[in-house]
């Protein structure tokens, strides 16, 4: 098993890596520009999450129900759910960067601009939906790959187009401005995408064809009782971000500039987490699907064990160096003063990272739509956004900083809750016999 999960989950983690140092080094580069072009792109960053939302729905659910019909050996089915997913999501896409232009201006007041920032801002996001529309494709069409087992070729579009964009983010800065950090992520994602395309134009098991799009009710009802999960985590992750930038800027574009860094840092770390845990993803969807408890026991503890081992190194190295980390991103001292401490408490409740997302893994992989949208949504949602709105009331900008850290803590209570609640499910599963007999 572990041998499985790091087969399937490696390659994921450093796709996701690089995905993450990518954004650093965006960045970096960006926050020698000045603090208000990085308070900018801080503000803008939440349209990511948006669209990402989007690819992960269909890329999530439509991969979840791509694994469950190869366990069932229903290849053709699968291939029409695949080609169904991606370009569902690809069309949504297009349809949010149109709905976000138009409305840029009113969206971005209310995301935190104020009057330094907001031209700056709205030149930026304007380019910058562009390339999460694209994005969603890519995002999509990662998921329906490691959904087969293929998460190589997921690993290896993202590493280019992430390698490319590390490459033309500084020379594009250098000749376009702040705008050639977008330029550099729409020519990388154009990239990742043409890479996906071939791909999907060779031999594979799962097949993604605009002759294939045969879109039912039937197939959106069982993509979307999963997926829909992943969209309103990323929407309601927006919301706390945007939340919080709102609640900094009080504090002036040092705080807003400061709270952006640390959440790209932050990533950094979670994103690696992630990424494992889209590997174990198809092997507990494959075996539950096919009556494997014991194997699915065992992918539980295994991924259990290694995401919490990381997460608990993760926190070391912050704790020992948030101050040189932060001394990375720009001279100007009360943010940097801002940003350490922030990440200092962003990293306390780390090491329970890798335990929430496994049990939000498995509740998505067994299609328990219900359990894995309210372990998804708790801790970017339900328990955020209430804190977000009242401990900066009584606490200032100490309580915008804290705020991560308690809600990590109240959604590790929850999911601790339906851990003991995912054994029962897999106890009774393997022993029918007692249940009758009660």
């Amino acid at each position: 098993m572990m041998k499985s999960l790091v087969k399937m989950g490696l390659p994921m983690v450093i796709s996701m890596l690089i995905m993450a140092v990518y954004n650093i080094a965006d960045t970096f580069w960006v926050s020698h520009l000045g603090t208000i072009p990085i308070a900018a792109v801080s503000i803008v960053f939440p349209f990511a999450l948006i669209f990402t939302g989007v690819g992960l729905t269909f890329g999530v659910g439509g991969g979840v129900f791509v694994s469950r019909l190869l366990g069932k050996k229903k290849l053709d089915e699968a291939s029409v759910v695949a080609s169904v997913s991606v370009l569902t999501a690809f069309m949504s896409g297009i349809f949010i960067m149109t709905f976000c232009n138009l409305f840029i201006h009113r969206i971005l007041c209310y995301m935190g601009a104020d009057d330094a920032s907001i031209n700056i801002a709205i030149g930026y996001g304007r380019l910058f939906t562009v390339c999460c529309a694209i994005g969603v494709f890519n995002v999509a069409s990662a998921n329906i790959f490691v959904s087969q087992g293929a998460s190589k070729v997921s690993a290896t579009a993202m590493i280019t187009g992430a390698v490319v964009n590390m490459g033309l983010v500084p020379l594009f800065i250098y000749i376009f401005g702040l705008n050639g950090s977008t330029y550099a992520n729409i020519a990388s994602q154009l990239i990742t995408a043409l890479i996906y395309c071939w791909h999907y134009s060779r031999k594979t098991i799962i097949k993604v064809s605009p002759r294939l799009f045969k879109p039912t009710l039937a197939i959106y009802a069982e993509v979307l009782k999963i997926g829909i999960a992943m969209l309103f985590l990323q929407v309601f992750q927006a919301m706390s971000i945007s939340l919080m930038q709102k609640a900094s800027a009080k504090y002036g574009n040092e705080a807003v500039a400061a709270i952006g860094i640390v959440l790209k840092i932050v990533t950094l770390g979670s994103n690696i987490v992630y990424g494992f845990v889209k590997g174990f993803q198809p092997i507990a969807g494959y075996n539950y699907s096919a009556g494997n408890y014991p194997r699915l026991k065992q992918a539980i503890r295994w991924s259990l064990v290694l995401t919490t081992s990381y997460c608990i190194l993760w926190t070391v190295v912050i704790f020992s160096f948030s101050t040189s980390i932060i001394g990375w991103f720009g001279e100007d001292v009360n943010m940097q003063k801002t940003a350490a401490e922030a990440l200092n408490i962003n990293t306390i409740m780390f090491f329970t990272l890798g335990f929430q997302f496994v049990y939000a893994a498995f509740y998505m992989s067994a299609g328990m739509g219900l359990h894995s949208l309210l372990l998804n949504v708790s801790r970017q949602g339900i328990i955020f956004i209430p804190i977000i709105l009242i401990l900066p009331t009584y606490w200032g900008l100490r309580g915008v900083l804290y705020t991560p850290m308690v809600a990590d803590l109240l959604s590790t209570i929850l999911t601790l809750f339906y851990a003991f609640k995912a054994k029962s499910v897999l106890y009774n599963k393997e022993n029918p016999i007692n249940i009758r007999m009660r």
